[in-house]
C-alpha cells in the first residue's frame, strides 16, 4: 500500500465553539483511535485533499505534535450541504493486529462475453478485506478474459492470499450482460 504523510496539532478545547473555530480557519477536526488515550487533533483541509478525494487506499504517516504513528483513515463526515469536510476517525495500525478497510477493484483481460457482443459491468468498485496491514496491496486485481455472456464474479470466486473478504460470498462483482444487440444477433441466429 502507499504511505501518506499527514501533520496534526495536537487540540486542547473540544466543545463545540473551539471545534467551530477550528472549521472556520480551515482546519479538519480529527480523532485518532487505537492508542491508550485518544488523540484529538487537527489538520488543514489542504494537507487532507490528496487523501480524502482519491479512489486509492493509504498507510498514513501521522505526526502529531512530534509523535509519529502509522494510521489508516477510518470514517469521513461530510456536511450534506456545502461538502466540507466535518470530521475524521483514524484507527492506528500494528504489524500484529489484522485491519479492516476497503481496497478498489480492478478489472483486467478481454472477457469472451464482450467480443460476442455483451457489456462488461464492474457491479462493485470496492470490497471490504481484513488482513495485516503489510499484507495488503493498492488494490484487487480481477482477471475476467474467461467470463462469458450473461456470465458474472462473485465475491466467493474472488480470493487474495493472505486477506479475507468479508463481503457477501453471493455478491456480484463484475458480470458481462446482454445487450440489445447481442440480443437480436442471438434471436436472428436461432431462426
Amino acid at each position: 500500500m502507499k504511505t501518506f504523510e499527514l501533520n496534526g496539532t495536537v487540540r486542547t478545547d473540544l466543545g463545540k465553539k473551539a471545534t467551530k473555530a477550528d472549521r472556520a480557519i480551515d482546519n479538519v477536526p480529527c480523532v485518532l483511535y487505537g492508542v491508550s488515550d485518544n488523540v484529538h487533533f487537527t489538520s488543514t483541509k489542504s494537507d487532507l485533499r490528496k487523501l480524502i478525494y482519491t479512489p486509492e487506499v493509504f498507510i498514513v504517516d501521522l505526526t502529531v505534535d512530534g509523535v509519529k504513528t502509522k494510521a489508516i483513515m477510518k470514517a469521513l463526515q461530510f456536511h450534506p450541504v456545502t461538502d466540507n469536510v466535518l470530521h475524521i476517525d483514524f484507527y492506528q495500525i500494528t504489524e500484529t493486529k489484522p485491519v479492516v478497510v476497503e481496497l478498489p477493484v480492478k478489472l483486467e483481460g478481454l472477457a469472451e462475453g464482450v467480443k460476442a457482443g455483451g457489456k462488461l459491468a464492474l457491479e462493485m468498485r470496492k470490497l471490504k478485506v481484513k488482513g495485516i496491514y503489510t499484507q495488503i496491496p493498492e488494490n484487487i486485481v480481477i482477471d475476467v478474459t474467461s467470463l462469458g455472456l450473461g456470465k458474472s464474479i462473485q465475491v466467493g470466486k474472488v480470493s487474495v492470499e493472505n486477506l479475507e473478504i468479508l463481503n457477501a460470498k453471493n455478491a456480484v462483482v463484475a458480470q458481462v450482460k446482454l445487450t440489445r444487440a447481442a440480443r437480436g444477433a442471438a434471436a436472428t441466429a436461432g431462426k
